[in-house]
């Protein structure tokens, strides 16, 4: 008997955790316990006499009766057998610190209490009632009682109630670890019972499906149901138990349960055609053999439920990890905590420039393709076109042309071109702010730690890119001397090596045709000014290349390098003059965090409770 008390028992007492802790299988994303507990689930029609089944079972009337969808909410009835003449009474999980002496009290908290969900509608919940009755007239058994299948939706009813009742009693049936206790009324074809087409389709094999027969009495003289209680109409590999229900004149009478038990044996003893059947057919039987499969049942399962909670319960933990504990309410921890996500951050952030972390290589990508592409669409061609140069050496020379080579011309054709690597030297430095603010916004999102904290998350991105922008100032400052740099002075042996005589220009710059490189060079003809363009350009292009050098260097001094060492510098000192109490305000969590990290929790702690449960019992005395 300790077997069956311990194992059983063991299986109750697992439920009422679940469903005192939010587990009743499905609905949400936790891992549910629920689910891989053996059950035994009471599927049948509405009118299929279900309720006085399971009333039969019980040896006592505590369920509500009525007309249309009585039961709306799963009951999970708990039996616990009690000394001989011991009082019988019951308890709710919902009321745990009051014993139910008179089952008409029950019955009425029952139809309270699924009321209290569905209110006073014909609406269903899928969240179970828990009932645990103590009687020395059980057996020890866990049955759920779900509602009845049905056809047709009565008034007060959406149309949707039948898809909906069946989809909860499903949601029960086709778990592997649920008996189905599947209850079909004699009186109607086998063949169009809604609890065994369920059944069958959710247990083609049977195995795990319980038929039973009630309502025998009430057939049409002459007939009987042997072939369906024999497995020749329908064949389950579990045998089908016939049941004689009281009669409603019975019910009426407030015929006492015992004496309908007395009377169901009697009528399977006494008749002719199940009398050779009568040792397995009534209610007493069927509680017996429910209990016994129930518990070898258990027994099978308890390594894979055991390995389940094990696994569950490091993946919560993993979880709660992540998520973090609590913030604590003191400054000093506050600020240690703020801090801390700070360095967190950083880390990644440095990751990806370092290249840890994709994103990083972007800042490269500037540098090598677009600064280099940004300079090929100078317009140099237009800016030294013939017309335009000759238009700045003549300005340049005032009233008196110049005689050899054009000193100011160059000077003004030089500075002012260089200035076209004004643009993109400023491109270039906004392209990098781009890259880095884009870095900061993946890096806080995938620093794990700072995810349950939006207000800090939001002032890190704040702080982090008013420093990118003054990092942005500076570059931009240092890019753009470069540049004027250049355009300030012109090297010396620029001028040297340019050609003292028209005629010198000619012979180096090479000759198109043999005429025209005989012919004089005229000194302000179109030809000496396209030598001058060709010297500017050759000058410009050089200082180009020099450019392409310097500027990702001063990208990566002023944005870069600063980035990495002094990104949150500014923040920090922020925080030091901040009041101590201010600091649990840049910890506020997201409650969508908060709530989560509560429900892990109460799943923890419902699976090391089932741990310490199964732990308890003496598996020894369960051979």
């Amino acid at each position: 008997m300790a077997s069956m008390e311990g194992l059983i028992g063991l299986m109750n007492r697992i439920q009422r955790a679940c469903t005192a802790l939010g587990d009743h299988g499905g609905g949400s994303d936790l891992p549910t316990l629920w689910e891989s507990l053996p059950t035994i689930a009471v599927v049948g029609g509405q009118s299929s006499g279900k309720s006085s089944v399971l009333e039969s079972i019980v040896g006592t009337d505590f369920l509500p009766r009525g007309s249309g969808i009585v039961t709306r909410r799963p009951l999970v009835l708990q039996l616990a057998q009690t000394d001989d003449g011991s009082q019988e009474y019951a308890e709710f999980l919902h009321m745990p610190k009051r014993r139910f002496s008179d089952f008409a009290l029950v019955r009425q908290e029952i139809a309270d209490e699924t009321d209290r969900l569905t209110g006073k509608t014909k609406q269903i919940s899928p969240v179970p009632i828990h009932l645990s009755i103590y009687s020395p007239k059980v057996v020890n058994l866990t049955l759920i009682d779900l509602p009845g299948l049905t056809k047709v939706a009565v008034e007060g009813q959406p149309d949707s109630i039948v898809q909906d009742i069946e989809n909860m009693v499903r949601s029960y049936v086709d778990k592997p670890n649920c008996v189905i206790l599947a209850i079909s009324p004699a009186n109607q074809d086998i063949a169009t019972s809604d609890a065994i087409k369920l059944a069958k389709e959710v247990d083609p094999t049977g195995e795990r499906t319980f038929g039973v027969l009630t309502k025998l009495d009430l057939m049409d003289k002459g007939t009987n149901a042997l072939d369906v209680l024999e497995g020749r109409a329908y064949r389950l590999q579990n045998p089908w138990v016939g049941i004689v229900n009281r009669s409603q004149a019975d019910i009426n009478r407030k015929v006492d349960m015992v004496a309908a038990r007395d009377k169901e044996r009697e009528y399977f003893e006494s008749s002719p055609d199940y009398s050779h059947l009568a040792s397995r057919m009534g209610s007493v039987y069927l509680a017996k053999l429910l209990s016994q499969h129930l518990e070898s049942v258990i027994k099978a399962r308890i390594p894979s439920i055991t390995a389940t909670i094990n696994k569950t319960i490091d993946e919560l933990e993993s979880e709660l990890d992540t998520i973090g504990r609590a913030v604590a309410a003191d400054p000093g921890a506050q600020l240690y905590t703020i801090l801390d996500l700070c360095r967190a951050f950083d880390r990644v952030f440095k990751e990806h420039l370092d290249g840890g972390r994709s994103g990083g290589d972007r800042i490269y990508g500037v540098f090598d393709h677009k600064l280099p592409a940004a300079f090929k669409k100078l317009p140099f061609d237009r800016y030294l076109a013939v017309q335009n140069v000759k238009k700045v050496v003549s300005e340049a020379d005032g009233y008196q042309p110049h005689l050899i080579a054009p000193e100011q011309g160059y000077r003004r054709l030089i500075e002012a071109g260089l200035k076209y690597f004004r643009g993109p030297a400023e491109a270039t430095i906004d392209a990098v702010h781009v890259v880095l603010k884009d870095l900061v916004r993946k890096s806080i999102g995938e620093t794990e730690q700072l995810r349950r904290f939006p207000t800090l998350q939001a002032a890190i991105a704040t702080a982090a890119n008013e420093a990118l922008e003054r990092f942005r100032e500076d570059g931009h400052s240092t890019a753009l001397r470069l540049v004027d740099m250049e355009a300030s002075y012109v090297t010396v042996e620029f001028f040297r090596k340019l050609p003292q005589d028209p005629a010198d220009a000619s012979s180096k710059a090479g000759t198109k045709a043999s005429a025209e490189a005989a012919a004089p060079l005229d000194r302000y003809g179109d030809r000496h000014y396209r030598n001058i363009a060709s010297n500017v350009s050759e000058y410009i292009r050089m200082v180009g290349d020099e450019l392409l050098q310097k500027i990702p260097k001063a990208a990566v001094h002023c944005q870069v390098r600063e980035a990495k060492r002094s990104l949150l510098n500014h923040f920090y000192m922020q925080i030091g003059k901040k009041e101590a109490g201010e600091f649990g305000h840049l910890l506020d969590e997201d409650p969508a965090m908060m709530e989560r990290r509560q429900q892990c929790w109460k799943r923890l702690e419902l699976y090391k409770s089932a741990r310490d449960e199964i732990d308890s019992v003496a598996w020894s005395n369960c051979r």
